[in-house]
């Protein structure tokens, strides 16, 4: 048989199968916001129908636990109706039902979601935070109590950063908040003595758990990524792209404490970034700058009169939180206005 008579393999075949497949993604995704939605509103309906008979607390626990049963009876093929996940829809109920900026949000997640915030966060600007950064970055169960464990709220909020001078207003605050002032690898098998070199090579060899560790957005670009300015080489140590900022993020690691002349290098990375590799409908490149150490007030200094956008975090390699960040936090009027600027997907 002639090799001209065999069937010929459809080019576009290929693109095709790439189309669909990412038009049927894009609908479970849809239908499962809108089955999670009804389900936390299903959850929110029981919790309220539970409080609105009974108002004290002893007898709401005694009918959580026979309506759970009962439920269970009717509804036998239907999870969710165990008597501890329908007291903690009285409880949903309850801690919801008088914040009206959180409430439209919380449907928004999913239910095992909201159990983690309810559980871990006491405080309600706190609780906003997590709903918000969930709605927004999409993490996962896992990923959102890495964060809560790792008290990204208020390593978000305290970050020292130059994005109100630097970035438009629509970028300041999710810039802000993708940007921490610390951040815990503590899946690092590394002493406390170890080189620039040591620590690069440690993050690429759990590149998962450092993208994880940044935030969940972020994708990996490279490392020891090459610039070619004026004839000369320049190396990122790395370089990613956060997904919802829509930019490049320039990663400089410095095992020790924070130098102002490391702004300088690090406007110049931006700004080579932004003429040679940055796309045409990206934002404009961020920088990190990631020391072992650094004082707040030295920090504040190199910041002031910098153009390009840069944050100036610390980072760990073993999990020990600094509580005192908590006295450090901005006034909540601060914070809620901060919260309100985040644009929900």
């Amino acid at each position: 048989m002639s090799g001209n008579n065999m069937p010929q393999p459809d080019q576009d075949y290929a693109h095709l199968l790439a189309e669909v497949k990412n038009r049927v993604r894009e609908a479970q995704y849809v239908a499962l916001k809108a089955v999670n939605a009804q389900l936390v509103g299903l959850y929110w309906d029981i919790g309220r129908m539970i409080v609105e008979r009974q108002a004290n607390a002893e007898h709401g626990t005694a009918i959580a636990e026979k309506l759970a049963g009962d439920l269970r009876a009717e509804f036998p093929g239907i999870n969710g109706f165990s008597r501890r996940n329908v007291f903690y829809m009285r409880e949903f109920y309850l801690l919801y039902r008088d914040d009206h900026r959180v409430q439209p949000l919380v449907a928004q997640i999913g239910w095992t979601h909201n159990l983690v915030i309810f559980q871990r966060c006491k405080d309600p600007l706190e609780r906003e935070f997590y709903i918000r950064m969930t709605c927004k970055f999409g993490w996962s169960k896992n990923v959102l109590i890495h964060q809560i464990e790792n008290q990204s709220y208020e390593k978000s909020l305290v970050g020292q950063n130059n994005f109100d001078q630097a970035l438009s207003s629509e970028l300041q605050g999710l810039a802000k908040l993708a940007v921490r002032d610390e951040y815990t690898f503590d899946f690092l098998e590394l002493g406390e003595n170890h080189s620039e070199r040591e620590l690069e090579r440690a993050l690429m060899g759990r590149i998962e758990d450092f993208l994880r560790a940044m935030g969940g957005m972020f994708t990996f670009m490279g490392s020891q990524y090459r610039l070619e300015v004026d004839g000369k080489e320049f190396f990122i140590d790395l370089l990613l792209f956060h997904r919802r900022l829509r930019c490049l993020v320039a990663i400089e690691l410095k095992v020790g404490e924070f130098q102002p002349e490391f702004v300088g290098k690090m406007q110049f990375y931006l700004t080579a970034l932004d003429r040679q590799v940055r796309e045409d409908d990206e934002n404009l490149s961020i920088g990190i700058i990631l020391c072992k150490e650094k004082s707040r007030t030295i920090v504040e200094y190199a910041l002031h009169d910098a153009r390009k956008p840069i944050g100036v975090a610390t980072y760990e390699i073993t999990k020990t939180l600094p509580k005192e960040l908590i006295g450090q936090l901005p006034q909540p009027e601060e914070i809620v206005a901060l919260l309100e600027g985040i644009e929900m997907p």
